[in-house]
């Protein structure tokens, strides 16, 4: 990034300010109403850790529902596009609006597409959130359009001008059926922990997967993407988003290294996908079970594209869900193995093997963490000094603040900020905005000048940000 000389008294005038807002934040920090007001106008640059399905809220997927008449199961509340036929439970919505229920499918859909109204004595809130996405996995599939224009909407109304988001999964026709031999084998080195073995295999997987051209994948991809993307106008002189891929933990080896390597071919091919991601429950059985082998594949697939960048679901943990020992190297191998360049969530540090040695590391090697606040506490019921955030502060690990899923958890980023504050009351006002400007820092844009565009928008906003807030103390 070039040097930008900036007129000493800009930056004296500046500083100043920001002591008198830092002064009127910490006489507002035990009001919550006022803490919202206040974060709800800062500038939050980037919001780095963002699932765009989970992001929507529910009320949109229910007006894609309706609107396109979707036919909905009366008792499973299932969705589809078509009537099956073998089940007379089934009915559209145009029946539904005609017999005067709409209001009550309603209220009972936004129940099961996030968490509304949720009662933690019924049922698990790790399930009810992660269950949330085979729910309304139909809608949300069909409206695009209208939750991208959402998402920047909604950003640019909390003052957010970047969103990195984890978009969807890359369709790709391309059979390999066939290569689930392999299973067996990369299974095999993946209990001996044989580093070698593993590369050398998934070096003859691709070459195989290469040669049928799953690569073509990934350029019809980033077409329907760019196509999209720009018949949206979604990037402005206020606003900009970018996509990362992702992948999903419970697939079969193979099936999941050859969805990687079409993520990773379409990160490699445009600017617009600027990422990779791993998502789905961590604690799940295929998760844990093949995490090492999973690492393994992102490190195979960072020496093939090495200008790829991505970040990882790692530590998603809480004593209870897994057994006190696989809570102490899954973010030590995303950093160590898979060579990650960011790590989301990120929870379970502190049971992690020699977690001091880890988090210098990932100070000196600026390898920041996507914290969720509201997600970790929903999901993992970790909140207040169980959290490891100031962990992560005392050892200088770069912090993210970012919304995970602010749709299915009906929340928002302003609401993580004011969390942050009410929660952690010994970090200040600069820290909070150097948080800001690690979301922009920490970003995976590397076109020409954007980055740099992004941080001298974010001096300006915070510059007239301040100034609003001090003229109410006048």
């Amino acid at each position: 990034m070039k040097n930008i000389l900036i007129p000493l008294s800009f930056l004296i005038i500046t500083k100043l300010q920001a002591q008198d807002v830092s002064s009127y934040f910490e006489k507002i920090r035990n009001n919550s109403a006022l803490l919202t007001a206040f974060f709800s106008q800062m500038p939050k640059g980037g919001d780095l850790h963002h699932h765009y399905s989970g992001s929507v809220y529910a009320e949109t997927y229910f007006d894609i529902a309706v609107g396109k008449n979707f036919f909905i199961n009366k008792l499973s509340l299932e969705l589809s596009v078509i009537k099956p036929t073998a089940d007379t439970n089934w009915t559209n919505f145009s029946s539904i609006e005609q017999e005067g229920l709409l209001p009550e499918y309603k209220q009972r859909l936004l129940q099961l597409w996030s968490v509304k109204d949720y009662n933690f004595i019924s049922y698990p809130s790790y399930r009810q959130f992660f269950e949330t996405f085979l729910h309304f996995g139909i809608a949300s599939d069909l409206s695009y359009e209208q939750g991208l224009i959402e998402l920047k909407n909604r950003a640019r109304a909390e003052h957010i001008s970047y969103i990195e988001t984890m978009f969807k999964i890359i369709a790709c026709d391309k059979p390999v059926d066939d290569l689930f031999t392999m299973n067996d084998k990369l299974e095999q080195f993946q209990s001996s922990k044989n580093v070698l073995s593993a590369q050398m295999l998934l070096d003859s997987l691709f070459n195989i997967i290469e040669k049928r051209n799953v690569a073509a994948c990934a350029v019809n991809f980033n077409a329907a993407l760019e196509k999209l993307h720009t018949s949206l106008a979604i990037d402005d002189t206020a606003f900009m988003m970018r996509y990362q891929n992702f992948v999903l933990r419970f697939m079969n080896p193979v099936q999941l290294f050859t969805n990687l390597v079409v993520a990773f071919e379409s990160a490699n091919r445009s600017p617009l996908v600027v990422g990779v991601n791993i998502v789905a429950p961590e604690h799940e059985d295929v998760s844990m079970n093949d995490y090492w082998l999973h690492m393994q594949m992102f490190n195979y697939c960072h020496k093939k594209f090495p200008s790829v960048k991505y970040s990882m679901h790692a530590g998603e943990l809480a004593l209870g869900m897994v057994k006190p020992e696989e809570l102490n190297w899954h973010i030590s191998s995303a950093v160590y193995d898979a060579k990650a360049n960011r790590i989301g969530h990120g929870v379970d540090m502190p049971y992690e093997k020699n977690c001091y040695a880890l988090m210098n590391y990932m100070s000196k090697n600026n390898i920041p963490v996507e914290i969720n606040l509201f997600s970790n506490e929903f999901i993992l019921k970790v909140k207040d000094d169980r959290h490891p955030i100031m962990l992560y502060r005392s050892f200088k690990v770069p912090i993210i603040i970012s919304s995970d899923d602010a749709g299915v958890l009906r929340s928002s980023l302003t609401d993580q900020y004011v969390l942050l504050a009410n929660r952690y009351r010994t970090i200040s006002y600069a820290e909070i905005k150097e948080f800001v400007y690690n979301s922009i820092q920490y970003s995976f844009i590397e076109e020409t000048g954007i980055k740099q565009k992004l941080r001298i928008q974010l001096d300006k906003d915070f510059m007239l940000f301040e100034k609003k807030i001090l003229a109410l103390k006048n």
